[in-house]
């Protein structure tokens, strides 16, 4: 899960913003938004001769749509490394980039402000939040600190069969870390260790976790490209040694895996 990278910025920017290259790997987010937006929007049920139909309320459902989606699409390319530490990104240029106006990537932007991945620069746009391996290991400490007590009470309460409903997830990760794509691998990473914690009935733990999960793959300024296949594989088999550990309630290698498998990330 150590999710360091940088990007290169692309060519015919404006002025003070760069321009986000083609995604090399991930969901093809310009795909999802122009399929959603050719999607007819007529409200579904019947309605006599005598009564005017009452209209969708396109506009705004669509609004909300193309804004989810693009924030999707630069939480992807943040983690692939498309977005570079220090780079300034103006919403025009990247809503350009998106086949969209710049509003919705304003908003979008302005999500991931709040989720500290970037910083607004007025009258520029958006920096990408320059970070470095102490905040990481931070983020590790926090989530090592919150999650193995967790895991430790679960590995007590929680019976085998429903460690193993998880081996399909954990199945995913190693297919996603063996094609070699980081940001397939984010998504899938996060999904596993959704999964477990939610075992908690604690939604808010759910919610912080994924927070502190997520800011652990933003990339490192002066920090390695990325993580290779075969770093991703292994990071992968611990997710199987984890259930394998859960499911015989071995509560130290429980211990010892997800410590390790934070300090790892860091």
């Amino acid at each position: 899960m150590k999710q360091g990278a940088q990007g290169s910025a692309g060519a015919g920017a404006a002025p003070g913003a760069a321009r986000v290259p083609a995604q090399q790997c991930g969901p093809e987010a310009l795909d999802r938004v122009r399929e959603r937006d050719a999607a007819p929007p007529g409200a579904r049920g019947e309605h006599t001769h005598a009564e005017r139909p009452y209209p969708p309320p396109r506009p705004a459902v669509q609004r909300s749509s193309v804004r989810g989606q693009i924030l999707d699409a630069l939480r992807t390319a943040l983690v692939a490394g498309e977005l570079k530490p220090g780079e300034v990104y103006s919403a025009p240029v990247l809503g350009e980039r998106f086949g969209v106006s710049a509003t919705p990537v304003r908003e979008a932007m302005q999500q991931l402000a709040v989720e500290g991945a970037v910083e607004v620069v007025p009258n520029r746009g958006f920096r990408v939040i320059e970070r470095g391996t102490r905040e990481l290991a931070e983020l590790a400490e926090v989530r090592a600190l919150i999650e193995v007590p967790v895991m430790l009470r679960l590995a007590r309460t929680v019976p085998a069969q429903r460690w193993a409903e998880l081996r399909p997830l954990a199945e995913e990760t190693a297919r996603a870390a063996a094609s070699g794509c980081p940001a397939a691998y984010a998504e899938s990473d996060r999904a596993f260790h959704r999964a477990l914690l939610a075992l908690s009935g604690n939604e808010q733990l759910v919610r912080i976790a994924e927070d502190l999960h997520r800011r652990s793959q933003w990339p490192l300024v002066g920090g390695p490209v990325r993580h290779g296949r075969a770093d991703l594989v292994a990071d992968a088999a611990e997710h199987t040694a984890l259930l394998d550990a859960l499911v015989a309630r071995d509560l130290d290698v429980v211990r010892d895996l997800v410590g390790d498998h934070f300090t790892g990330a860091a």
